[in-house]
């Protein structure tokens, strides 16, 4: 049987007609906002990590459509909020005011035609305080509703039920898992397995040891230090890449997949 609109459900907007829009959104589906970063992921992986985002959000999407709830992907937004990767020769990034702004934009133009119900899929720490930001103003002005799932926040959680606890706080990191595996899943021709760096030392800024980006240890607490991750980490690795494989990738985006279509489940049936 050859594929048609009809037994192949168009799940991108971009790919939807005029007129298909015009019929699939008076039916008000859920969309999904998929949004990353293009910075240094390690000298291995590839800098763009919202492709990542966007093919679980596809993922996503296709699972809760095929459960009933219409969802499509909204185009991914690639350039993250501007936090510590500025150094990096090739990265894009946005200030926060002016994510703030494309979110604000991007967002009026959906709730404009009463598409309120709407997920942010986020895949990088520099986007979620603008997240929190604009989605807040909608839910004041508008009585909108927009949750958002961070998809390495909950990948660093899942992590010791699949490799174990103490291998996965070696694994853990930028550059490593959880986004490494996922890539090496999704992407493996984009990879470069020989590239992969041996764990580096703990770097010192003022004095302190360092213990992520923007952050360094002084007598047992954690204390803002404003340098860029090249004085954390000089090949933006925090991690052991080392133990990261295609087959923690596959687990975790499986998860992810599973977590996200049976949230948008859940906001279909709750959302106002």
């Amino acid at each position: 049987m050859t594929a048609t609109a009809e037994t192949t459900p168009k799940l991108r907007m971009a790919e939807l007609t005029g007129g298909e829009a015009r019929a699939l959104y008076a039916r008000r589906p859920v969309i999904l906002l998929p949004m990353g970063s293009h910075e240094d992921q390690g000298p291995h992986a590839p800098m763009g990590d919202y492709l990542s985002a966007d093919a679980i959000a596809l993922a996503i999407a296709t699972h809760a459509t095929a459960r009933g709830v219409e969802t499509v992907v909204a185009p991914v937004l690639p350039f993250g909020g501007a936090d510590y990767f500025g150094a990096m020769p090739g990265g894009i990034a946005l200030q926060q005011a002016t994510l703030r702004a494309v979110l604000t934009d991007m967002l009026a133009c959906l709730v404009r035609h009463r598409l309120t119900r709407i997920i942010v899929i986020n895949g990088h720490g520099g986007n979620v305080q603008a997240i929190h930001d604009t989605t807040q103003a909608v839910l004041r002005q508008h009585g909108a509703l927009i949750p958002s799932l961070y998809l390495w926040q909950m990948g660093y959680a899942l992590l010791p039920s699949i490799l174990g606890a103490e291998t996965a706080q070696k694994a853990a990191g930028h550059g490593a898992d959880p986004l490494t595996s996922v890539a090496m899943h999704l992407f493996a021709q984009l990879m470069r397995p020989d590239l992969v760096p041996e764990p580096a030392p703990t770097e010192t800024v003022i004095g302190l040891a360092t213990a992520t980006f923007g952050q360094a240890r002084f007598e047992g607490v954690n204390v803002g230090v404003p340098v860029e991750y090249d004085a954390v980490a000089a090949n933006g690795v925090r991690g052991d890449a080392r133990l990261c494989s295609a087959k923690t990738g596959a687990a975790l985006v499986e998860r992810l997949t599973e977590i996200g279509a049976r949230f948008v489940l859940h906001y279909a049936r709750h959302a106002p």
